[in-house]
Protein backbone atom coordinates (compact mmCIF):
# COMPACT_ATOMS: atom_id res chain seq x y z
CA UNK A 1 0.00 0.00 0.00
CA UNK A 2 3.00 2.60 0.98
CA UNK A 3 4.35 1.68 -2.61
CA UNK A 4 1.16 2.46 -4.51
CA UNK A 5 0.60 5.72 -2.44
CA UNK A 6 4.05 6.68 -3.15
CA UNK A 7 3.26 6.27 -7.08
CA UNK A 8 0.42 7.85 -6.72
CA UNK A 9 1.80 11.50 -7.49
CA UNK A 10 3.79 10.94 -9.78
CA UNK A 11 0.73 10.16 -12.57
CA UNK A 12 -0.44 12.54 -14.40
CA UNK A 13 -3.50 14.62 -13.62
CA UNK A 14 -5.39 12.94 -16.58
CA UNK A 15 -4.63 9.63 -15.69
CA UNK A 16 -5.86 10.76 -12.24
CA UNK A 17 -8.88 12.04 -12.86
CA UNK A 18 -10.30 8.82 -15.57
CA UNK A 19 -9.21 6.78 -11.79
CA UNK A 20 -10.77 8.70 -9.70
CA UNK A 21 -13.83 8.79 -12.07
CA UNK A 22 -14.00 5.32 -13.12
CA UNK A 23 -13.69 4.50 -9.12
CA UNK A 24 -16.23 7.02 -7.83
CA UNK A 25 -18.76 5.62 -11.16
CA UNK A 26 -18.48 2.11 -10.06
CA UNK A 27 -18.71 2.13 -6.36
CA UNK A 28 -21.83 3.94 -6.79
CA UNK A 29 -23.45 1.87 -8.47
CA UNK A 30 -22.09 -0.80 -6.75
CA UNK A 31 -22.87 0.40 -3.09
CA UNK A 32 -25.99 1.52 -4.17
CA UNK A 33 -26.83 -1.90 -5.60
CA UNK A 34 -25.51 -3.41 -1.91
CA UNK A 35 -27.64 -0.91 -0.22
CA UNK A 36 -30.84 -2.11 -2.14
CA UNK A 37 -30.17 -5.56 -1.82
CA UNK A 38 -29.66 -4.95 2.37
CA UNK A 39 -33.02 -2.85 2.54
CA UNK A 40 -35.83 -5.32 4.11
CA UNK A 41 -38.25 -2.56 2.65
CA UNK A 42 -36.34 -3.07 -0.91
CA UNK A 43 -35.08 -6.54 -1.01
CA UNK A 44 -35.41 -8.44 -4.42
CA UNK A 45 -34.07 -6.91 -7.76
CA UNK A 46 -31.80 -4.13 -8.41
CA UNK A 47 -34.18 -2.91 -11.27
CA UNK A 48 -35.69 -0.70 -8.77
CA UNK A 49 -33.18 1.98 -10.17
CA UNK A 50 -33.86 1.31 -14.00
CA UNK A 51 -32.33 2.98 -16.62
CA UNK A 52 -32.72 6.18 -15.61
CA UNK A 53 -31.25 5.99 -12.25
CA UNK A 54 -28.24 3.74 -13.65
CA UNK A 55 -27.68 6.88 -15.65
CA UNK A 56 -27.72 9.28 -12.96
CA UNK A 57 -25.23 7.60 -10.68
CA UNK A 58 -22.93 6.70 -14.10
CA UNK A 59 -23.33 10.56 -15.36
CA UNK A 60 -22.50 11.62 -12.18
CA UNK A 61 -19.42 9.49 -11.82
CA UNK A 62 -18.10 9.81 -15.52
CA UNK A 63 -18.30 13.97 -15.82
CA UNK A 64 -15.56 14.24 -12.90
CA UNK A 65 -13.48 13.66 -16.01
CA UNK A 66 -13.45 17.17 -16.50
CA UNK A 67 -13.95 18.06 -13.13
CA UNK A 68 -10.05 20.03 -12.89
CA UNK A 69 -10.60 22.00 -16.44
CA UNK A 70 -14.55 23.03 -15.34
CA UNK A 71 -14.72 23.00 -11.23
CA UNK A 72 -17.98 24.59 -11.22
CA UNK A 73 -19.85 23.69 -14.45
CA UNK A 74 -19.39 19.73 -12.87
CA UNK A 75 -20.38 20.90 -9.61
CA UNK A 76 -23.09 22.61 -10.15
CA UNK A 77 -24.35 19.31 -12.89
CA UNK A 78 -23.55 17.01 -9.99
CA UNK A 79 -25.93 19.20 -7.80
CA UNK A 80 -28.58 18.89 -9.97
CA UNK A 81 -28.16 15.12 -10.64
CA UNK A 82 -29.27 14.94 -6.83
CA UNK A 83 -31.80 16.76 -6.83
CA UNK A 84 -33.24 14.81 -9.49
CA UNK A 85 -31.78 11.73 -8.42
CA UNK A 86 -33.63 12.48 -4.63
CA UNK A 87 -36.51 14.03 -5.70
CA UNK A 88 -37.42 10.98 -8.15
CA UNK A 89 -37.61 8.40 -5.21
CA UNK A 90 -34.46 6.45 -5.95
CA UNK A 91 -33.25 4.59 -2.72
CA UNK A 92 -30.31 5.95 -0.81
CA UNK A 93 -27.11 4.87 -1.31
CA UNK A 94 -23.30 6.20 -2.32
CA UNK A 95 -24.89 8.44 -4.77
CA UNK A 96 -23.53 11.64 -3.25
CA UNK A 97 -19.59 10.21 -3.94
CA UNK A 98 -19.52 12.72 -6.92
CA UNK A 99 -20.96 15.39 -5.30
CA UNK A 100 -18.50 15.30 -2.79
CA UNK A 101 -15.51 15.14 -5.16
CA UNK A 102 -16.88 17.99 -6.90
CA UNK A 103 -17.50 19.75 -3.45
CA UNK A 104 -13.94 19.27 -2.77
CA UNK A 105 -12.43 20.40 -6.46
CA UNK A 106 -14.43 23.49 -6.43
CA UNK A 107 -12.73 24.66 -3.12
CA UNK A 108 -9.43 23.29 -3.82
CA UNK A 109 -8.79 24.39 -7.28
CA UNK A 110 -11.27 27.71 -6.83
CA UNK A 111 -10.33 30.87 -6.66
CA UNK A 112 -10.88 31.11 -2.73
CA UNK A 113 -13.87 33.34 -1.54
CA UNK A 114 -15.81 33.07 -4.90
CA UNK A 115 -15.69 29.74 -4.79
CA UNK A 116 -17.06 29.67 -1.37
CA UNK A 117 -19.70 31.76 -2.09
CA UNK A 118 -21.11 29.61 -4.87
CA UNK A 119 -20.51 26.59 -2.95
CA UNK A 120 -22.23 27.93 0.13
CA UNK A 121 -25.16 29.12 -1.93
CA UNK A 122 -25.45 25.78 -3.33
CA UNK A 123 -25.24 23.63 -0.33
CA UNK A 124 -28.08 25.61 1.29
CA UNK A 125 -30.14 24.68 -1.84
CA UNK A 126 -29.28 21.16 -1.80
CA UNK A 127 -30.02 20.58 1.81
CA UNK A 128 -33.46 22.41 1.69
CA UNK A 129 -34.43 19.88 -1.41
CA UNK A 130 -32.44 17.14 0.39
CA UNK A 131 -34.79 17.33 3.58
CA UNK A 132 -37.99 18.39 1.33
CA UNK A 133 -37.22 14.56 -0.01
CA UNK A 134 -36.29 12.92 2.90
CA UNK A 135 -39.59 11.20 5.41
CA UNK A 136 -38.41 12.30 8.87
CA UNK A 137 -40.39 10.09 10.12
CA UNK A 138 -37.51 7.41 9.60
CA UNK A 139 -34.82 7.47 12.31
CA UNK A 140 -32.30 5.99 9.68
CA UNK A 141 -33.33 8.64 7.05
CA UNK A 142 -32.79 11.50 9.19
CA UNK A 143 -29.10 9.98 9.99
CA UNK A 144 -28.25 9.23 5.92
CA UNK A 145 -29.24 12.90 5.99
CA UNK A 146 -27.13 14.43 8.40
CA UNK A 147 -24.04 12.61 6.88
CA UNK A 148 -24.70 14.06 3.29
CA UNK A 149 -24.95 17.08 4.63
CA UNK A 150 -22.09 16.95 7.05
CA UNK A 151 -20.11 15.33 4.28
CA UNK A 152 -20.30 18.39 2.11
CA UNK A 153 -19.46 20.66 4.73
CA UNK A 154 -16.38 18.71 5.43
CA UNK A 155 -15.68 18.10 1.67
CA UNK A 156 -15.89 21.93 0.94
CA UNK A 157 -13.39 22.74 4.60
CA UNK A 158 -10.92 20.03 3.11
CA UNK A 159 -10.50 21.72 -0.60
CA UNK A 160 -10.19 24.96 0.73
CA UNK A 161 -7.42 23.57 2.74
CA UNK A 162 -5.61 21.76 0.71
CA UNK A 163 -6.22 25.42 -1.98
CA UNK A 164 -4.96 27.97 1.22
CA UNK A 165 -1.91 25.22 1.77
CA UNK A 166 -1.03 25.81 -2.20
CA UNK A 167 -1.67 29.72 -2.00
CA UNK A 168 1.01 29.72 1.17
CA UNK A 169 3.29 27.30 -0.33
CA UNK A 170 3.33 29.52 -3.42
CA UNK A 171 3.90 32.53 -1.76
CA UNK A 172 6.69 30.83 0.55
CA UNK A 173 8.56 29.96 -2.99
CA UNK A 174 7.63 33.73 -4.40
CA UNK A 175 9.45 35.07 -1.64
CA UNK A 176 12.49 32.60 -1.98
CA UNK A 177 12.44 33.60 -5.36
CA UNK A 178 12.25 37.54 -4.56
CA UNK A 179 14.66 36.97 -1.26
CA UNK A 180 17.14 35.32 -3.69
CA UNK A 181 17.15 38.16 -6.61
CA UNK A 182 17.19 40.64 -3.50
CA UNK A 183 20.34 38.52 -2.38
CA UNK A 184 21.71 38.47 -5.87
CA UNK A 185 20.91 42.17 -6.53
CA UNK A 186 22.45 43.61 -3.50
CA UNK A 187 25.89 40.94 -3.97
CA UNK A 188 26.13 43.21 -7.62
CA UNK A 189 25.28 46.24 -5.57
CA UNK A 190 28.23 45.66 -3.34
CA UNK A 191 30.33 44.50 -6.34
CA UNK A 192 30.17 47.22 -8.51
CA UNK A 193 30.32 49.80 -5.14
CA UNK A 194 33.69 48.04 -4.47
CA UNK A 195 34.58 47.94 -8.04
CA UNK A 196 33.95 51.62 -8.26
CA UNK A 197 36.08 52.72 -4.89
CA UNK A 198 39.04 50.57 -6.20
CA UNK A 199 38.78 52.23 -9.48
CA UNK A 200 38.80 56.04 -7.35
CA UNK A 201 42.08 54.39 -5.50
CA UNK A 202 43.66 53.79 -8.32
CA UNK A 203 42.92 56.91 -10.33
CA UNK A 204 43.49 58.84 -7.33
CA UNK A 205 47.07 57.49 -6.47
CA UNK A 206 47.57 57.21 -10.28
CA UNK A 207 47.06 60.73 -10.86
CA UNK A 208 48.46 62.19 -8.64
CA UNK A 209 52.21 60.55 -8.75
CA UNK A 210 51.89 60.92 -12.45
CA UNK A 211 51.38 64.36 -11.97
CA UNK A 212 54.11 65.01 -10.14
CA UNK A 213 56.41 62.86 -11.13
CA UNK A 214 55.53 64.83 -15.06
CA UNK A 215 56.02 68.15 -13.60
CA UNK A 216 59.57 67.24 -11.88
CA UNK A 217 60.68 65.50 -14.84
CA UNK A 218 60.13 68.60 -16.95
CA UNK A 219 62.44 70.54 -13.78
CA UNK A 220 64.85 67.82 -14.38
CA UNK A 221 65.29 67.91 -17.97
CA UNK A 222 65.34 72.00 -17.68
CA UNK A 223 67.75 72.42 -14.91
CA UNK A 224 70.26 69.11 -15.65
CA UNK A 225 72.84 71.34 -17.03
CA UNK A 226 72.95 74.37 -14.96
CA UNK A 227 71.83 73.39 -11.62
CA UNK A 228 72.66 69.40 -11.23
CA UNK A 229 71.65 70.36 -6.93
CA UNK A 230 68.07 71.30 -8.02
CA UNK A 231 68.19 68.02 -11.02
CA UNK A 232 69.39 65.57 -7.51
CA UNK A 233 65.83 67.07 -5.71
CA UNK A 234 63.46 66.50 -8.36
CA UNK A 235 64.45 63.05 -9.25
CA UNK A 236 65.05 62.36 -5.27
CA UNK A 237 60.80 63.98 -5.68
CA UNK A 238 60.15 61.36 -8.51
CA UNK A 239 61.72 58.15 -6.55
CA UNK A 240 59.92 59.87 -2.97
CA UNK A 241 56.93 59.87 -5.08
CA UNK A 242 56.61 56.90 -7.02
CA UNK A 243 57.73 54.74 -3.95
CA UNK A 244 54.66 56.22 -2.40
CA UNK A 245 52.02 55.53 -5.13
CA UNK A 246 53.65 51.86 -5.35
CA UNK A 247 53.16 51.39 -1.58
CA UNK A 248 49.23 52.62 -2.19
CA UNK A 249 48.62 50.18 -5.26
CA UNK A 250 50.35 47.38 -3.36
CA UNK A 251 47.56 47.93 -0.68
CA UNK A 252 44.72 48.22 -3.35
CA UNK A 253 45.82 44.82 -5.00
CA UNK A 254 45.79 43.44 -1.85
CA UNK A 255 42.25 44.16 -1.08
CA UNK A 256 41.94 42.49 -4.50
CA UNK A 257 43.52 39.49 -4.23
CA UNK A 258 42.15 39.04 -0.31
CA UNK A 259 45.31 39.80 1.50
CA UNK A 260 44.93 42.52 3.18
CA UNK A 261 46.78 43.19 6.08
CA UNK A 262 44.30 45.85 7.25
CA UNK A 263 46.80 48.80 7.36
CA UNK A 264 44.77 51.98 7.42
CA UNK A 265 44.77 54.11 4.28
CA UNK A 266 45.91 57.27 3.68
CA UNK A 267 44.89 59.73 5.90
CA UNK A 268 44.98 63.60 7.21
CA UNK A 269 47.65 62.43 9.12
CA UNK A 270 49.63 61.91 5.89
CA UNK A 271 48.90 65.70 4.71
CA UNK A 272 51.91 67.10 5.13
CA UNK A 273 54.28 64.93 3.74
CA UNK A 274 51.43 65.63 0.60
CA UNK A 275 51.47 69.18 0.77
CA UNK A 276 55.69 68.91 0.98
CA UNK A 277 55.92 66.88 -2.50
CA UNK A 278 53.37 69.89 -3.88
CA UNK A 279 56.07 72.47 -2.73
CA UNK A 280 58.42 70.55 -4.45
CA UNK A 281 56.90 70.44 -7.56
CA UNK A 282 56.08 74.21 -7.50
CA UNK A 283 53.48 74.90 -5.36
CA UNK A 284 53.15 77.53 -2.87
CA UNK A 285 50.76 76.08 -0.43
CA UNK A 286 49.03 77.22 2.82
CA UNK A 287 46.81 75.20 5.06
CA UNK A 288 44.34 77.18 6.65
CA UNK A 289 42.80 75.52 9.56
CA UNK A 290 43.27 71.90 11.28
CA UNK A 291 41.63 69.23 12.60
CA UNK A 292 42.94 67.20 15.47
CA UNK A 293 43.96 63.89 15.44
CA UNK A 294 41.57 61.01 16.65
CA UNK A 295 38.11 62.79 15.71
CA UNK A 296 37.37 61.96 12.13
CA UNK A 297 36.09 58.60 11.28
CA UNK A 298 38.53 56.68 8.78
CA UNK A 299 35.89 57.06 5.99
CA UNK A 300 35.66 60.59 6.40
CA UNK A 301 39.49 60.49 7.05
CA UNK A 302 40.61 58.96 4.09
CA UNK A 303 37.82 60.84 1.65
CA UNK A 304 39.11 64.13 3.02
CA UNK A 305 42.46 63.35 2.31
CA UNK A 306 41.91 61.82 -1.41
CA UNK A 307 40.02 65.24 -1.85
CA UNK A 308 42.84 67.59 -1.28
CA UNK A 309 44.90 65.17 -3.07
CA UNK A 310 43.01 65.61 -5.91
CA UNK A 311 42.75 69.11 -6.06
CA UNK A 312 46.69 69.26 -5.48
CA UNK A 313 46.65 66.75 -8.64
CA UNK A 314 44.45 69.36 -10.54
CA UNK A 315 46.48 72.31 -9.90
CA UNK A 316 49.18 70.89 -11.17
CA UNK A 317 47.62 69.57 -14.23
CA UNK A 318 45.81 72.54 -14.92
CA UNK A 319 47.55 75.51 -13.61
CA UNK A 320 51.07 75.33 -13.04
CA UNK A 321 53.20 76.81 -10.62
CA UNK A 322 50.09 78.11 -8.39
CA UNK A 323 49.26 79.98 -4.81
CA UNK A 324 46.69 77.49 -3.19
CA UNK A 325 45.11 77.04 -0.31
CA UNK A 326 43.93 74.43 1.65
CA UNK A 327 41.18 74.94 3.94
CA UNK A 328 40.20 72.33 7.04
CA UNK A 329 37.42 73.20 9.45
CA UNK A 330 35.02 70.98 11.60
CA UNK A 331 31.88 73.03 12.19
CA UNK A 332 28.41 71.93 12.67
CA UNK A 333 28.82 68.28 12.42
CA UNK A 334 30.71 68.17 9.94
CA UNK A 335 34.02 68.31 7.94
CA UNK A 336 35.04 71.38 5.40
CA UNK A 337 37.66 70.96 2.78
CA UNK A 338 38.49 73.26 0.40
CA UNK A 339 40.87 73.66 -2.10
CA UNK A 340 41.46 76.98 -4.25
CA UNK A 341 44.39 78.39 -6.29
CA UNK A 342 44.82 81.56 -8.07
CA UNK A 343 45.02 80.37 -11.80
CA UNK A 344 49.19 80.47 -11.86
CA UNK A 345 51.58 82.60 -13.78
CA UNK A 346 49.27 83.53 -16.02
CA UNK A 347 51.76 86.28 -17.62
CA UNK A 348 53.92 82.50 -18.76
CA UNK A 349 53.71 80.56 -21.76
CA UNK A 350 50.52 78.26 -21.81
CA UNK A 351 51.19 74.60 -21.76
CA UNK A 352 49.71 72.40 -23.70
CA UNK A 353 45.99 71.50 -23.15
CA UNK A 354 45.07 69.01 -20.79
CA UNK A 355 42.52 66.21 -21.52
CA UNK A 356 39.43 66.68 -18.74
CA UNK A 357 39.56 63.36 -16.81
CA UNK A 358 37.76 61.78 -13.83
CA UNK A 359 39.18 63.74 -10.73
CA UNK A 360 35.95 65.94 -10.38
CA UNK A 361 33.41 63.10 -10.86
CA UNK A 362 35.19 61.08 -8.04
CA UNK A 363 35.49 63.76 -5.58
CA UNK A 364 31.78 64.29 -5.99
CA UNK A 365 31.33 60.16 -5.58
CA UNK A 366 33.17 60.65 -2.64
CA UNK A 367 31.00 63.04 -1.00
CA UNK A 368 27.49 61.40 -1.92
CA UNK A 369 28.24 58.40 -0.49
CA UNK A 370 29.30 59.54 2.92
CA UNK A 371 25.83 61.68 2.57
CA UNK A 372 28.12 65.51 2.25
CA UNK A 373 28.28 67.96 -0.60
CA UNK A 374 30.61 68.69 -3.19
CA UNK A 375 31.22 72.42 -5.17
CA UNK A 376 33.48 72.77 -8.10
CA UNK A 377 34.22 75.90 -10.11
CA UNK A 378 35.66 78.90 -11.06
CA UNK A 379 37.36 81.46 -8.68
CA UNK A 380 38.26 84.46 -10.01
CA UNK A 381 41.53 83.56 -11.99
CA UNK A 382 41.73 79.90 -10.10
CA UNK A 383 39.51 77.38 -9.46
CA UNK A 384 38.06 76.10 -6.04
CA UNK A 385 36.41 72.84 -5.04
CA UNK A 386 34.60 72.88 -1.74
CA UNK A 387 33.70 69.14 -0.13
CA UNK A 388 31.44 68.94 3.00
CA UNK A 389 31.75 65.52 4.69
CA UNK A 390 29.13 64.73 7.57
CA UNK A 391 30.93 63.09 10.44
CA UNK A 392 28.07 60.92 11.06
CA UNK A 393 27.42 59.07 7.68
CA UNK A 394 24.32 59.17 6.20
CA UNK A 395 23.50 57.28 3.01
CA UNK A 396 23.22 59.39 0.30
CA UNK A 397 19.71 59.85 -0.87
CA UNK A 398 20.52 58.51 -4.42
CA UNK A 399 22.61 56.33 -4.74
Amino acid sequence: MERLVRRLPTLSAPTQDVLIAGFVTLLQVQGTHSAILADPELAGPVDVLGWAGHGLLILSGLILLVRRRWPIPVFMANAAISVVYFAGGYPDGPGWLALFVSIYTVAAHGDGRRSLVVLANSLGVLAIVWIATTDVGEGERIGWLAFRIGATIMAAALGESIRSRRVIAADAVQRAEVAERTRDEEARRRVDAERLRIAREVHDTVAHAIAIINVQAGVTAHVLDKRPERARETLLTIEQTSARALREMRAVLGVLRGDDDGSPGPSLGALDELLAVARRAGLDVTVAGSVPSGVLPDDVDRAAYRIVQEGITNVIRHAGPARVTVGLELRDGELRVEVADDGGDLSGPAGPPVEPGRGLAGMRERCELLGGAFEAGPDGDGFRVCARLPLNRVEAAAR
